[in-house]
């Protein structure tokens, strides 16, 4: 980074800065972990002479270990794209307007998550809903570990409550799809015939009004073989937008490609749940009472809102991390 020229290309830089973030991440831990070990000695053998330091020394053990939990779940997280960025798309599926209200819910959590973990957030497709809400999105979450620590969230996330768009205030049950790829870098090689793509232009915009698009510049690209759709409508030109939706295509099939391998290696989550009522792999309840619970983990929260905050998020996804890995020791 100290090189003459380092930030000539952007993009590459901006690549280092990343690798270099991730790094610090588990090095940093590691290195204060080994000088507070040295310095718990110290402690001990003032605890053997003052007894009124030993709840100190079981406040620095606690802690320690909490330390040491964490680089543990880093190392869990070694899998080929694990380092890498994700695309997050989430869909509307079955409950009406309640249901891209929940899209758009799910939408700000994992947004919430990614800037309290002081990762960054491009939004890559958003098509509005006319009534509420969103029929589907995209972001791109960039920061240490970022697929790693969400490529569990993949799967179909289902909201209980009182409908606040129906005037008899019946119980709604609402579903939404998040599907999790790996932000693949041009460094990476990803086969796709571009014969086997059909690319489709459309207006981009929103649901109405003044700033809806004029022109064409929206891209769809489908994979035919593999009938794999990403779409992308929020860069300033067409040409971004294809450029954009390419990258998104090639993160799709890396993620098919990952799929593929896990399930030839027998690690595949088995239960990993995909459409349909059932088999959400997570419940969000707002009725009769405030919790959510992961149907996979059993990890569960009380409260509702300080989930959609994105402050208890982390928990879920640490909890699938370990169940993982539990999978595969015993494998």
């Amino acid at each position: 980074m100290g090189q003459p020229g380092f930030w000539d290309d952007n993009d590459a830089a901006q690549e280092v800065v990343l690798q270099l973030k991730g790094l610090k991440a588990i090095v940093g831990p590691m290195g204060k972990l080994s000088t507070a070990v040295e310095d718990l000695d110290a402690l001990f053998e003032m605890a053997d002479e003052d007894e009124s330091i030993a709840e100190e020394v079981a406040v620095e053990v606690a802690r320690l270990e909490e330390v040491l939990d964490n680089l543990e779940l880093k190392a869990l997280l070694n899998g080929p794209n694990d380092s890498a960025g994700a695309i997050i798309t989430i869909n509307a599926r079955d409950g009406g307007t309640d249901a891209n209200d929940w899209a758009d819910m799910l939408l700000r959590m994992y947004s919430a998550w990614a800037v309290g973990e002081d990762y960054s957030i491009q939004l890559l497709d958003r098509q509005e809903n006319e009534e509420a809400g969103i029929n589907h999105a995209s972001i791109a979450v960039r920061g240490p570990m970022a697929y790693g620590y969400l490529k569990g969230e993949e799967g179909v996330h289902r909201l209980v409550r009182i409908s606040p768009f129906n005037s008899e205030g019946k119980r709604q049950t609402s579903f939404a799809a998040v599907s999790v790829t790996p932000e693949i870098d041009d460094s990476i090689d990803i086969d796709i015939e571009e014969k086997d793509v059909r690319i489709d232009t459309y207006r981009a915009g929103g649901a109405g009004g003044q700033h809806v698009n004029k022109t064409d510049s929206a891209i769809r690209l489908t994979h035919v073989p593999t009938n794999t759709v990403v779409q992308c409508q929020n860069e300033r030109s067409q040409h971004q937008n294809k450029a954009t939706a390419w990258k998104m295509l090639r993160a799709k099939m890396a993620r098919i490609e990952e799929e593929r391998r896990e399930a030839d290696d027998a690690t595949k989550y088995a239960t990993q749940a995909r459409t349909g009522f059932g088999s959400q792999i997570r419940n969000y309840f707002l009725h009769p009472d405030q919790r959510v619970k992961d149907a996979r983990t059993g990890h569960y929260v009380g409260s509702f809102n300080s989930m959609m905050n994105g402050s208890e998020l982390q928990g879920f996804l640490d909890a699938f991390l370990r169940l993982k890995a539990g999978k595969q020791e015993k494998g």
